[in-house]
């Protein structure tokens, strides 16, 4: 290739099938350098699907743990409250209905904002994945 000419580097040859195995002597090694590379980009995204799937499954495992444990120390604090309201109030039901009423208005309130919050989750599953 020093005078910028391709056919410099090619051998001159005799015979057509002489010049056809000089081209796959060539061709060879870049065949099975891309399977090497198509391969390996294959494994690559194995390995990013597990990392992915695994980073995923121990966050929501995590999380879900969390809420449980949550939940039951909402649970008691509830009961709680409304033992405590349903004391000052003279009846133990009082204290039960306001409970429930503020977790009814709570779940209304919550009903109105779904759109806004199943937007944010969305966003935030999308984030993780392509993180």
């Amino acid at each position: 290739m020093l005078n910028g000419s391709r056919d410099a580097c090619i051998p001159a040859v005799s015979n057509k099938n002489t010049y056809m195995e000089y081209t796959l002597s060539l061709i060879e090694p870049l065949l099975e350098k891309a399977e090497k590379f198509s391969k390996t980009s294959i494994e690559l995204l194995k390995l990013k699907a597990v990392y992915k799937t695994s980073d995923i499954a121990s966050t929501l495992i995590s999380r879900l743990l969390l809420i449980i444990i949550g939940l039951f120390f909402l649970l008691g604090l509830n009961i709680g409250i409304a033992l405590w309201l349903g004391d000052l109030l003279g009846k133990n039901y009082y204290g039960f209905l306001l409970v429930s009423s503020f977790y009814g208005l709570l779940g209304i309130v919550l009903f109105f904002l779904h759109p806004a919050i199943k937007a944010s989750v969305n966003n935030s599953i999308i984030i993780k994945l392509l993180k």
